[in-house]
């Protein structure tokens, strides 16, 4: 591809729901601007965007992908996405490499919930918003009637930029609504004179100057229109909507031509970094400019090994030349660099400010990681927010062979899906594997066996609760120990209490709190904090961290049922020690047994992860799915209108109750419904709830011993 200039780049990435078409689009616009000689296809698996096995196996994107042509003199990198939410990150990456997000709906479904989901992604991160409907060859398209639900869900900004002649089968071109014929084609369902007034209404609202002229009547030129219809977008006040069909190509030149003429630059979308100083610095979108871009997918391919995708902002990347990454400091080589066509890898020399490319084989490269060149000294771009994942399997390998290999084929799909997570729990003992939905831990399962051999057994998790107080306790233990010659002896006397989450700790741990105070030690991820106010040389320096060391290690075992303590305040104020028989491990074990002690006076409860949960149902199901969370301790927070006759219901529930909730959900709804999950917070245990944990807990205990 030949050289442009970052007012010719065209970078947009197709979002919306599953199966509305947006990969046959991508292999379509491919197709028309003359970059291949056939447009690809889902179906038969010819697909340039679907390339990966398990694409072509199950007929869905799975994993992000690019193309890049050119079209009206403009050079277009267009990123298809998943479109189900069980890979919501890869769209969540996707966002951060262009400046405009293409919705795409169907035209017989309507607004689905993944619509909803990055239309609210694309607006949060700012981008222009185009929407486009796609399907329009099909049948039984109430078509006046989903431009109003898009208008009632998303705001009178979405505005048609043109009207389909005809539907279904008669569906054969589109009409614009800026630029209305003197004779309209028969069969329109809206005709485009009736929506020019809303359209001139949403180009001027974005420009004071552009409305005093056009309410003084004043004629505009045809520039003067595209670039008031660029600056609508860019600045939300215009959300055009297309007419297209994927499967017949109507429609789809037009778009093309649009994006080129009227669509966001690489320019219009204003970026900021973050300086040294933690100053917001705007960015210059020019190939002169200090170098500044950003990981925000990597790819770990068989053939290629690692591939790290970056969206340049300022400046310039040219092979063999070298960047700086500002989270570790390290100045980098770049040996090669890459477009993107689909799965192919294509070599160039140079890259510059809105283009996006690959680096292969740079092993210390993160997703979120922001490259330089130094010249303006270290700057980071915001960090890509992921949602965290909460469905959960615990894992282990079919075969012993591959025991050695599950850690490392895990840890390699977790580099790649930031909103894939693997670790191994401490309380109880097992890897657990944490996705966004059952499909998308499936997936994972089958990747593991397809790319890196490893099959494996799954099954549901324990649920990771927590431990904490609701009372405060103080009291001593002594761990004394004779067994012939030199014995044990350490004797700590601890204070143990709730502690609150939210806290500024230079502002809670002083002296007037805590008397006598010397030191503290804050341990953010499970707020703990361990208070050194120990006076008089009661126990000696150089045992303390013994005394904390064990503390932490109970900490970590849990006290009443197993699992790990959180939100506690600890005070060390008094021990004693023995000339000859005092040693770290003797005040370890006090200082674990003493806290252990102390904890079980303090009032101690269990916590429980609670989550949030979108639900989006047919309305007539409202009934069914409010009674079905009450039966699982849920508390309906909110609700909306999804449009289409769906509603979401937002609610909060126990992650002990819906764990299965994808099948039942399923049943209840007839495969019509769908949620999201993610973490809120922990909540205490209701006391009967938390005897039955206990129990169980020590019945296993038992079982072991």
């Amino acid at each position: 591809m030949a050289k442009t200039h970052v007012e010719d780049v065209r970078n947009i990435a197709l979002v919306g729901h599953g199966a509305v078409g947006k990969t046959t689009l991508a292999d379509l616009m491919l197709f028309k601007s003359g970059a291949v000689s056939r447009a690809g296809s889902v179906d038969d698996g010819s697909s340039v965007l679907d390339f990966d096995e398990e694409e072509k196996q199950h007929k869905y994107t799975i994993s992000s992908s690019f193309v890049y042509f050119t079209h009206g003199g403009k050079a277009f990198t267009v990123v298809d996405t998943p479109g189900y939410p069980d890979f919501i990150g890869q769209a969540i990456g996707a966002l951060r490499s262009v400046e405009t997000a293409v919705i795409v709906i169907s035209a017989t479904a309507g607004i689905e919930v993944n619509t909803r989901k990055v239309f609210t992604l694309a607006g949060d991160a700012e981008l222009g918003r185009i929407i486009v409907i796609n399907k329009l060859d099909l049948e039984n398209i109430r078509f006046p009637e989903l431009i109003s639900a898009i208008q009632e869900t998303f705001g009178k900004k979405c505005v048609l930029m043109n009207v389909p002649s005809g539907l279904g089968a008669g569906f054969t071109g589109v009409v614009s609504t800026l630029h209305v014929p003197d004779t309209a084609p028969p069969g329109m369902p809206i005709q485009p004179a009736d929506v020019t007034q809303s359209l001139m209404d949403a180009i001027v609202d974005a420009d004071e100057k552009l409305m005093e002229r056009y309410l003084e009547g004043a004629e505009f030129t045809d520039e003067e229109i595209a670039h008031g219809i660029e600056h609508a977008i860019a600045v939300g006040t215009l959300i055009p909507i297309f007419c297209l069909s994927s499967r017949t190509g109507v429609g789809v030149p037009e778009f093309m031509t649009a994006v080129a003429e009227d669509g966001l630059t690489a320019a219009d979308i204003p970026h900021k970094a973050t300086n040294a100083a933690g100053e917001a610095v705007p960015i210059q979108e020019t190939e002169d400019a200090p170098l500044v871009a950003q990981v925000f997918k990597t790819r770990i391919d068989p053939f290629v090994s690692r591939m790290s995708y970056v969206r340049i902002f300022s400046g310039k990347i040219a092979k063999e030349g070298t960047v700086i990454s500002s989270r570790t400091g390290k100045s980098l080589k770049v040996s090669n660099l890459f477009r993107i066509q689909g799965g192919q890898q294509l070599p160039i020399d140079s890259a510059s400010a809105g283009d996006i490319i690959a680096l292969i084989k740079m092993e210390d490269l993160q997703v979120g990681d922001t490259l330089t060149d130094g010249k303006a000294g270290v700057l980071t771009m915001p960090p890509l927010k992921f949602p965290m994942p909460m469905i959960g399997l615990a894992v282990e390998p079919k075969s012993r062979n591959d025991q050695t290999k599950i850690s490392g084929a895990l840890h390699k799909i977790e580099e790649e899906d930031q909103t894939f997570h693997n670790t191994r729990e401490a309380q109880t003992h097992e890897m657990v594997m944490r996705g966004m939905s059952d499909l998308h831990l499936k997936i994972i399962e089958e990747r593991l066996h397809r790319r890196d051999k490893v099959d494996v057994l799954t099954h549901t998790p324990k649920i990771p609760y927590r431990e904490t107080v609701n009372g405060a306790h103080e009291g001593m233990y002594r761990h004394k120990k004779q067994t012939g010659g030199a014995g044990q002896f350490g004797e700590v006397h601890l204070r143990v209490s709730h502690l609150p989450q939210g806290l500024n700790m230079e502002e809670y741990c002083t002296k007037d709190r805590f008397e006598s105070l010397r030191r503290f030690h804050y341990h953010p991820e499970i707020n703990y904090v361990f208070i050194d106010r120990v006076s008089g040389g009661s126990v000696p320096n150089q045992f303390i961290p013994a005394v904390e060391k064990g503390i932490l290690d109970r900490i970590e075992k849990g006290v009443i049922a197993g699992y790990q303590v959180q939100d506690v305040c600890v005070e060390l104020f008094f021990g004693k020690d023995h000339p000859v028989d005092s040693n770290e491990n003797a005040f370890k074990t006090a200082g674990s047994m003493c806290f252990k002690q102390e904890f079980s006076l303090a009032k101690p409860v269990l916590l429980e992860p609670i989550v949030k949960v979108e639900i989006t149902i047919p309305g007539d199901k409202f009934g069914d799915i409010t009674s079905d969370l009450n039966g699982r301790r849920g508390r309906v927070e909110g609700m909306d209108t999804a449009g289409g006759g769906y509603q979401t219901i937002i609610a909060k529930a126990p992650l002990s109750e819906v764990t299965t909730y994808a099948r039942s959900l399923q049943s209840m709804t007839g495969g019509r419904g769908s949620f999201t999950m993610e973490f809120s917070h922990y909540e205490t245990v209701p006391s009967h709830e938390q005897a039955k944990i206990v129990a169980a807990a020590v019945k296993h205990k038992e079982e072991d011993e």
